[in-house]
């Protein structure tokens, strides 16, 4: 008979997760960080009132330039209502969408009619789909977790260089601890140091306009041009399913099937290279979430995760084009999925001095920061004696 693995009696965190740890009431030490976030980040009336201390300090750090903040767009539900809040703030924000040849036709469709409803100014910056491709080629071969580390940090550059260039201030962000969960490292981790290593060991196309991200452009941009980033969804009352609602009914908005689905390499990524070749569900920690924020119940969430992240039925046709458009073989992909499976840990990042920054310089990060970082509040987990 097989064991039954350990779930966490609030959501579905369960052992598959990296580092998870049970008390003696089985709740997981996931929950207890979602529970920390929650305090350190009200909703209500005293989110609001934090909410809209941000907003003046936008248009005040605006007055006499074209936009108050800047807003990365991708078509998906976070962002087009971001960009509405934005707006019926009183804000002018700056629409960046980042081209990465992996955009859905319906996110395309989704960022027009939100920029043009609302009358909001877009720059497409479009990278060099070669390079890209290579990077992504790159990271599978690499045999990490998450191989759209490229386009995270090539979307955090452009934001950064094109705020710094406009004059802007703040950037709004529309991350969601509430919706989307706290990530294991071990899953998603990757920085700007590490890229520059897979590429040299695994590339073949010389990266000559890849934005990459290092630390040194966190630390330029926040310490010395003072670009701070706000999260409005930490504050405000916000579920994805009534945005989405919303959207649709004033805007014409179209969804597209699931989280991060707007982006065709992600959501190859999340529904199918995790799950098929490392065992991971990103949707246990999404699921966790909106149970622990009474957006879905336990019982749904644990029904939803007895099917695979993906549909049978589409899945050949699905990875016939993803293959197809990296350029391998499914012989050679085969060879991947079964390759050694590897970690972060494996190549040379920046991981150690971030680690580090966050452990033991609280004063750097505030300046660093508006708000206090996830990574903290996980630090902070991972000391703590109560699970111990």
């Amino acid at each position: 008979m097989i064991p039954q693995k350990k779930i966490c009696s609030i959501g579905v965190w369960d052992e598959t997760i990296p580092g998870i740890l049970f008390d003696e009431k089985g709740i997981s030490n996931y929950y207890r960080l979602m529970e920390n976030l929650m305090e350190a980040y009200p909703r209500g009336e005293k989110g609001l009132e934090i909410w809209k201390g941000f907003v003046k300090k936008m248009i005040d750090a605006g007055a006499g330039k074209p936009y108050d903040c800047i807003i990365g767009v991708s078509g998906g539900t976070d962002s087009s209502y971001l960009l509405w809040l934005a707006k019926e703030y009183g804000l002018r924000p700056l629409a960046v969408n980042l081209d990465n040849g992996w955009g859905s036709d319906i996110s395309v469709k989704n960022i027009k009619k939100m920029t043009n409803a609302l009358n909001i100014d877009l720059i497409t910056y479009v990278i060099d789909y070669e390079e890209l491709k290579d990077l992504n080629r790159c990271y599978m071969n690499s045999g990490l977790p998450w191989v759209d580390i490229p386009t995270d940090l090539a979307i955090k550059a452009v934001l950064y260089k094109i705020a710094s260039k406009e004059g802007i201030k703040f950037i709004l962000r529309g991350n969601d601890f509430r919706s989307e969960g706290t990530q294991p490292r071990e899953w998603t981790y990757g920085d700007g140091r590490q890229l520059e290593h897979i590429h040299k060991k695994f590339g073949k196309v010389r990266l000559k306009s890849f934005p990459n991200y290092r630390i040194r452009n966190l630390l330029y941009y926040s310490l010395v041009k003072k670009i701070k980033s706000v999260y409005p969804f930490y504050y405000l009352d916000y579920t994805k399913k009534e945005a989405q609602k919303f959207l649709i009914e004033k805007f014409g908005w179209e969804y597209y099937g699931g989280h991060h689905y707007e982006n065709l390499f992600t959501r190859f990524v999340i529904s199918y290279w995790l799950y098929e070749k490392f065992g991971i569900d990103k949707r246990i920690i999404s699921f966790s979430a909106q149970v622990g924020s009474g957006e879905m119940s336990r019982n749904d969430a644990l029904k939803l995760l007895e099917k695979k992240p993906y549909d049978e039925n589409e899945k050949q046709h699905f990875l016939d084009y993803v293959l197809k458009k990296l350029d391998f073989t499914n012989e050679e992909f085969e060879i991947i999925l079964k390759s050694k499976n590897n970690s972060f840990t494996d190549y040379p990042s920046d991981y150690r001095f971030i680690d580090r920054l966050i452990y033991f310089s609280g004063p750097i990060l505030k300046k660093v920061f508006l708000h206090k970082p996830q990574s903290l509040f996980q630090a902070e987990i991972r000391k703590s004696v109560e699970f111990i």
